[in-house]
């Protein structure tokens, strides 16, 4: 990846620039860069930078972009839905090159924000416009970028389901659970994917699913995990953001296993953490900014997959054996080839 980055700077000519980092705060106001460079405004979603996550990921790729190309940034954090369009259309006001919201929950806001200010580049991380009916509208000013989270959910659910199967060290009921925040499109792509996977590689294995219906409050993603390790789950899957930290810390708590999601959890619960779902948030970032900086901005969908190393799985724990390990990257080259095609509608509510 870094060679492919350092073919393409070269090839535009661009010097890495020496510019200083963006502010965080509730509003851009007074955070506004200054200069002839392109100037990015990123707003996160109510989950906020602390995530671990989804928006952290968005942010390492602004501040990605902020160190290795010509571009100034500024990040503003939402702190509540009501803030979306505040928040756009701050940046949209200061005249921004491009405005980057994070999140599903920001179509309608992105939809209302882009259709004012037609002159100004947006992207929307896992949507597209959406007008005030539901109903989505392709935008010549906005780029939607989407993934395949079902392929990552379907790498991690292979490595689940072998331990199952196996059951190898604390995975002994032949159990594995997932927890979503909301039941939202991007966060039901990975169960299903996870889903189809388990009962492919191990049909006698039980799946247990459930929301935690927040991407933020821990306690009730602890919440939900009691509940799940009580049925017997050993394996827990969230894709919850900072609640999802909470199902996290009851399989700690129980000494079971848990996976990650979006970036590489490890780290979260070392030991308890076997692997993460990867969904390289911070690479479409630095492709989207980057394609503002070389005018090459493409409006309407923008797909990130295993095919273009936009998904995938993370760091293996000691505990996952081989068996999975390997099950799990057969899998990897059978998505890319085209020979699995992971299923993207959830089957265990």
């Amino acid at each position: 990846m870094k060679r492919i980055l350092a073919f393409s700077l070269l090839a535009a000519t661009i010097v890495a620039s020496c510019a200083s980092p963006g502010t965080t705060g509730s509003s851009p106001s007074g955070s506004a860069p200054t200069g002839q460079h392109p100037k990015i405004g990123l707003v996160t979603d109510v989950g906020g930078l602390n995530d671990k996550s989804f928006n952290s990921l968005a942010d390492k790729g602004r501040k990605d972009a902020q160190a290795q190309l010509e571009v100034d940034t500024s990040v503003t954090e939402s702190k509540q839905q009501a803030d979306y369009v505040p928040n756009l259309t701050k940046y949209a006001q200061d005249k921004y090159d491009l405005v980057i919201g994070v999140g599903f929950l920001m179509q309608n806001a992105v939809w209302k924000v882009a259709k004012q200010f037609p002159t100004v580049k947006f992207a929307i991380i896992d949507g597209a416009p959406q007008d005030d009916g539901g109903k989505t509208e392709n935008l010549p000013n906005v780029a939607n970028l989407f993934f395949k989270e079902q392929e990552a959910g379907y790498l991690v659910g292979v490595i689940a389901a072998t331990m199952a199967k196996e059951k190898t060290g604390a995975a002994t009921h032949n159990t594995v659970c997932s927890m979503g925040g909301l039941p939202i499109p991007p966060v039901d792509r990975y169960i299903a994917g996870y889903q189809d996977a388990v009962k492919t590689v191990s049909p006698t294995t039980k799946i247990l699913n459930g929301y935690s219906q927040d991407f933020v409050d821990q306690q009730k993603g602890i919440e939900v995990g009691k509940s799940h390790i009580g049925q017997g789950c050993d394996i827990l899957f969230q894709v919850a953001g900072g609640s999802g930290l909470g199902y996290i810390q009851a399989a700690k708590t129980a000494g079971v296993y848990a996976i990650g999601v979006d970036a590489d959890q490890a780290d979260v619960a070392p030991g308890t953490v076997i692997t993460s779902a990867l969904k390289k948030v911070d690479v479409a970032v630095f492709q989207t900014i980057r394609s503002v900086r070389l005018s090459t901005f493409k409006s309407g969908d923008n797909l990130f997959t295993v095919a273009n190393d936009a998904v995938g799985f993370g760091k293996l724990d000691k505990i996952v054996p081989k068996t999975a390990s390997d099950a799990a990257n057969q899998a990897l080259a059978d998505i890319k080839s085209g020979k699995i095609t992971p299923k993207d509608t959830v089957q265990v509510k």
